[in-house]
């Protein structure tokens, strides 16, 4: 694959044409602030969650929320060429992103979607999920207008209570949905909602074997299992497991003390910003809002043009390290909404010169655990306005 060069880093040469091919146009590579996410790192990950997964079963790739902030239009060529089999996003809005970029693959929305809406869905070829008489109805009025069966699958509740059809009526509306000439059942799925916790789990898993196991299953994709799923069970009445979170390199929210074979992955983002001015703070002066710090002593500050907007948690206020030329420097001073400030005393540094704030050896996980919330969270919330940068 060529690349380009653009402010001194190396980016791999279909960024630019993906761009042109989605809504999100906002590559703004005029900024002193950016995101790296390492390609090679996904190759990594994707050969890693191989090894826990049997011959024979197929993958799906989540890449709903921009594929958790990373990029969804970016990443899926590399996705699908690692040997995923198909994607997963959270609205037709995501899938259409994906078929005007020139995403072949099944394309499963996996979550609601508007009765309103299934027609477009059924252009765009992308696959939707059901669990309502109300979703029937609209799949025939669809086919009706376009002369094309939409493609579907299932969804059942097994204890999340989020969106699905409940267990003890799914069997009815399985077969009510298979005699349905109008569309095409492709698979069934549900959703753990404690896959790291054994006992539900397992309560979820019982449920879905009691479904799958009196129903007719010929040809059709079986799915309980997420990315923590997909790590601690094998569950024998399922043919595909969802990957999400292990693709970008993080881990589902294990408890402490977990002893399940952990694929050695590796995370994709970098979060990097230039220093843009460099200042001396006088003995007792404060630093940004409200002075929540106080220079002891002459201290050298840093301004980095990095803050709340762009996704990094204002409660994060002098609580987090940025690496500058291979020193750690505290943050100090409130996070304002564009940018931040670091003490860099004693460090030689100049104008121009990087801080890092995350990469493989600094993990978002450590922000999730001074915020008690999870790495998820915290990809989703890189906002677009910060470019994105593929490398390797």
């Amino acid at each position: 694959m060529n690349e380009i060069i653009i402010a001194d880093i190396k980016i791999l040469s279909y960024t630019k044409i993906a761009m042109k091919n989605t809504r999100q146009t906002n590559i703004n590579i005029h900024r002193d602030a950016w995101v790296e996410v390492n390609i090679s790192n996904l190759e990594n990950n994707i050969r890693e969650i191989k090894k826990n997964v049997p011959q024979g079963i197929k993958l799906l790739g989540v890449v709903k929320a921009d594929a958790y902030g990373h990029g969804a239009v970016m990443l899926a060529p590399t996705i699908l060429a690692s040997g995923i089999d198909m994607l997963g996003v959270a609205s037709i809005d995501e899938g259409v992103d994906l078929r005007q970029a020139g995403i072949n693959c099944d394309i499963l929305v996996l979550g609601a979607v508007p009765v309103w809406a299934v027609e477009s869905a059924v252009k765009n070829d992308i696959t939707i999920s059901i669990f309502s008489e109300g979703h029937i109805q609209a799949c025939e009025e669809a086919y009706k207008r376009t002369g094309i069966k939409p493609k579907v699958h299932i969804k059942l509740d097994t204890g999340m209570n989020r969106i699905g059809v409940r267990a003890d009526e799914a069997i009815n509306f399985i077969k009510k949905v298979q005699s349905c000439d109008f569309l095409e059942l492709q698979g069934i799925f549900t959703h753990l909602a404690a896959a790291e916790e054994l006992d539900k789990a397992k309560e979820q898993i019982e449920k879905w074997n009691s479904v799958i196991d009196n129903i007719d299953t010929k040809g059709l994709l079986l799915h309980i299992l997420n990315t923590a799923g997909t790590i601690c069970y094998d569950v024998p009445n399922s043919n595909m497991r969802r990957v999400g979170i292990a693709l970008y390199g993080l881990y589902p929210d294990f408890p402490e003390g977990v002893n399940f074979r952990m694929p050695k992955l590796k995370q994709l983002i970098s979060l990097k910003g230039r220093i843009v001015n460099i200042h001396t703070a006088k003995d007792g002066e404060g630093i940004s809002y409200c002075h929540t710090y106080t220079a002891k002593g002459e201290r050298t500050i840093a301004t980095v043009p990095l803050g709340y907007a762009d996704g990094i948690p204002r409660l994060l206020s002098n609580k987090i390290t940025g690496r500058l030329n291979g020193v750690e420097v505290p943050q100090v001073g409130n996070i304002t909404m564009d940018q931040m400030m670091f003490d860099i005393t004693g460090v030689k540094a100049t104008t121009g010169d990087v801080i890092t704030l995350l990469d493989e050896d600094k993990s978002i996980d450590e922000w999730a655990k001074i915020l008690h919330t999870i790495n998820y969270e915290l990809t989703c919330r890189l906002k677009v306005r910060l470019p994105r940068v593929y490398t390797r």
